[in-house]
């Protein structure tokens, strides 16, 4: 399920004439039965919504007094959200002969035509409130206080996000809280006004829309997402926005270095402006320093699984869980003992929205047995990023319903994922070229396309740690391999290239420092431009010997990630 919540008015939306039916009422049950909270936001005062309606025992929670008062009925506890009324301003407005007038918790009521002689008195008594109309009724009320704050502090209780909300409502003031939901419905009935901007309309009116619009739910929830939601951009093709849904599993492959982790920071960038949660799995530090998240774990201490569950219950917070302090392979069992917990957050909460999982042939490898039993059926919202698809679960990449492919082996990414799940290739697969990726989605029937990606405003800075002490996988590694590949010494991390470097013969050194090939891993591996300019300086002066040339480049590493090349002498 994508929405967790239907959010719905009372008067001309469930009820007509004050009077919720019987088909409407056991319409409301069966929504309950679903694992869905259900919210009354209405304009009415608790004790004449109590008496009323007696199923009110079916919500999780009741916003009254148009967003002032929040009500639980399980416990009866009531919440004033904003302060009582001005004793002043109700004295007043009786001896103005405003009648009726209601008094409430925090809510001031009346009917028009009376909404003149109300706004004089506020202004005479300098008052900070507002006049909110509902079809005639008048409503009095603290300023920035409607149904869409209200709703807020009611889903702050449940730990719901708003846009795992269907609101549903029918008159002016419904515009605020409908505005704030992920999806605004209007009823048949509803004002014009409501309907122009409403996501959704009825068919039918008041309850029977109701009834309407929770069978729709049951049945169709994700397909009323997908359509309804306007997803996360990816970039443009052809002129034309292209938009990574809430429901899709994606899988973002390529070469090492090409720009995933660039194009994934550039989603989360997106992902904050729109108030989507996100949790990042980094087993690598790669995502050091996101703005917009909350870091879990460093170079030196493992991330905590109580911790990131209690992070996650917050639905503003996101979280990259950085798993560099772990083994590698220790990470696949501990991303393995987390999922789990992590999917039942999901299943209460349809949050995070999106997971995304860097390195995730580390995490979710194929040669685990245990795979499917820790996967959920789904994996709705989650990025899956590697360097090795054909590395991760098949069971994990059958549930992908979006190929993004960088760089020269783009192609091969997109036939990789094919053989891997048994899909037949698509024919004729362009080549993205610049800084287009490669974008497919395997079942919709269409051939891949090319895309103008986004890209991130912030620069991440990589972890210094994991190149300097880390342990990089083999693709991410550099080998002294020397002119006739007599040798293959591997450095997976800075500190062992350094004591590589020191002990290697000189035609092994000036074979791979004439080829260019330290700048280019440093470039492309290590992501260090100045490392890399400042080496390729040392590559291109040929009157330099082995050792001076050695001496500039192990000194320059070293300045950048370990300790001085050497040590002060002590007098």
């Amino acid at each position: 399920m994508y929405f967790m919540a239907l959010a719905t008015d009372y008067d001309g939306t469930l009820a007509q004439d004050g009077l919720v039916t019987a088909s409407t009422v056991s319409a409301l049950e069966k929504l309950k039965k679903s694992g869905r909270k259900l919210i009354l936001v209405t304009g009415r005062e608790l004790p004449d919504l109590k008496e009323v309606f007696s199923e009110l025992s079916l919500f999780d929670k009741v916003v009254a007094e148009n967003g002032a008062l929040i009500y639980t009925p399980a416990s009866e506890e009531e919440r004033a959200i904003s302060p009582s009324p001005s004793a002043d301003l109700v004295d007043r407005l009786k001896k103005r002969g405003v009648k009726p007038l209601s008094v409430g918790r925090s809510i001031v009521a009346t009917w028009e035509p009376h909404q003149a002689t109300v706004l004089d008195v506020i202004k005479k008594l300098g008052l900070e409130l507002e006049i909110i109309f509902n079809k005639g009724a008048v409503m009095i009320l603290p300023s920035g206080i409607n149904k869409a704050t209200g709703l807020a502090a009611a889903l702050e209780d449940l730990k719901l996000s708003p846009h795992n909300v269907v609101a549903v409502g029918d008159a002016e003031n419904d515009h605020a809280f409908l505005r704030a939901s992920g999806c605004s419905v209007a009823v048949a009935n509803a004002l014009p006004a409501v309907k122009d901007t409403a996501d959704l309309v009825t068919k039918e009116a008041r309850g029977k829309g109701v009834e309407e619009l929770i069978r729709k739910l049951i049945k169709h929830d994700h397909l009323i997402a997908k359509k309804r939601l306007g997803g996360v951009l990816l970039g443009t093709s052809r002129g034309k926005d292209i938009y990574l849904s809430p429901m899709e599993t994606v899988l973002i492959a390529g070469s090492s270095g090409i720009g995933k982790s660039t194009l994934a920071t550039a989603l989360t960038e997106r992902l904050v402006e729109k108030g989507l949660q996100f949790c990042i799995f980094d087993p690598e530090g790669d995502y050091d320093g996101l703005k917009g998240a909350v870091p879990l774990g460093n170079g030196s201490t493992a991330p905590n699984k109580e911790q990131l569950l209690e992070l996650i219950e917050k639905p503003q917070t996101n979280v990259v869980v950085n798993g560099l302090a772990l083994k590698v392979d220790e990470r696949p069992d501990f991303f393995a003992e987390l999922l789990p917990s992590l999917g039942n957050v999901r299943y209460r909460t349809a949050r995070p929205h999106w997971l995304i999982i860097d390195e995730a042939h580390h995490l979710m490898p194929k040669r685990r047995g245990d795979t499917r039993s820790v996967l959920s059926i789904e994996l709705p919202g989650t990025v899956l990023i590697t360097v090795h698809p054909e590395a991760i679960s098949t069971d994990a990449l059958r549930l992908v319903t979006a190929v993004i492919a960088l760089g020269p082996k783009a192609k091969d990414v997109i036939r990789t994922f094919c053989k891997e799940t048994g899909l037949k290739a698509p024919k004729d697969i362009p080549l993205p070229k610049g800084d287009r990726v490669l974008f497919w989605r395997p079942h919709d029937g269409k051939k891949p396309v090319t895309v103008k990606a986004i890209e991130p405003e912030q620069s991440l800075k990589r972890h210094s740690r994991k190149y300097a002490e880390g342990e990089l996988d083999e693709a991410g590694s550099f080998y002294f391999t020397g002119p006739k590949k007599a040798m293959k010494l591997r450095a997976h991390n800075l500190i062992i290239f350094a004591q590589m470097a020191e002990g290697i013969d000189d035609k092994t050194w000036e074979h791979h420092l004439r080829a260019g090939d330290y700048s280019k891993w440093f470039r492309q591996q290590i992501r260090d431009k100045d490392l890399a300019r400042e080496t390729a300086e040392a590559e291109k002066d040929k009157t330099l010997s082995a050792d001076e040339s050695r001496k500039l480049v192990i000194d320059a590493v070293r300045r950048r990630y370990t300790a001085p090349a050497t040590a002060p002498e002590r007098n």
